[in-house]
């Protein structure tokens, strides 16, 4: 089996970031996980702060440059993605949402996602579903039932009151390491016989439509 390809997106603003630091997290524990099922994972993080230029001319433009156009490479032939943002104003940053635009929206579909958040409140927690979840399952992504918040508190191991911080991570990245070990995503893609219409499509001679 050829190992597995997640791209890890962290959209912090600050250095040291604990938004990167919450992507690290799950990224080692998804990993961990499909290592003793057998799998090996080759995972590529990208900072969007270091692409948001990039971003915005892409935006302007409509052509990605070099680096950026890169990362969405990445992304349309992986098998998983964890993306964490921090929460601004009760939803996500606008960096990471002005990601999100300028891929193809086709490349998220039946992506497994692994969505992580921080903010200073455990209130913000509820963007995870009211705001960030639909916007993956909108472009046909499979976000993991666990998403990932991180208040300023939860670092110091008290965690929310009913699970801590550590055992949410763990719980979420289990849960992407199983939908990641059962997705052929990559392998798809690569494949050159693979049809990027359905085969009933092109035996109705619809294929030019």
């Amino acid at each position: 089996m050829s190992a597995k390809r997640i791209v890890v997106v962290s959209s912090g603003l600050s250095t040291p970031s604990s938004t990167r630091q919450l992507a690290d997290r799950l990224t080692s524990d998804a990993v961990d996980v499909l290592r003793e099922r057998g799998v090996e994972a080759e995972v590529r993080t990208v900072e969007l702060r270091d692409l948001a230029h990039d971003i915005t001319n892409h935006l302007l433009t409509g052509f990605a440059p070099p680096k950026l156009q890169e990362v969405l490479d990445e992304l349309a032939t992986a098998d998983g993605l964890i993306a964490v943002t921090p929460i601004f104003s009760t939803s996500y940053a606008g960096l990471f949402k002005s990601f999100i635009d300028v891929i193809d929206p086709q490349s998220l579909t039946d992506l497994p996602v692994l969505i992580g958040a921080t903010g200073g409140t455990p209130r913000h927690s509820l963007a995870i579903d009211y705001a960030i979840r639909p916007l993956f399952t909108y472009l046909h992504a499979i976000p993991v039932t666990t998403g990932v918040f991180a208040a300023t508190g939860d670092w110091g191991g008290g965690g929310d009151g009913v699970r801590s911080l550590p055992e949410r991570i763990f719980r979420g990245a289990r849960e992407f390491a199983e939908l990641v070990e059962r997705t052929y995503r990559s392998e798809r893609v690569n494949d050159p016989f693979s049809l990027d219409r359905p085969m009933g499509h092109l035996l109705g001679g619809l294929a030019g439509e």
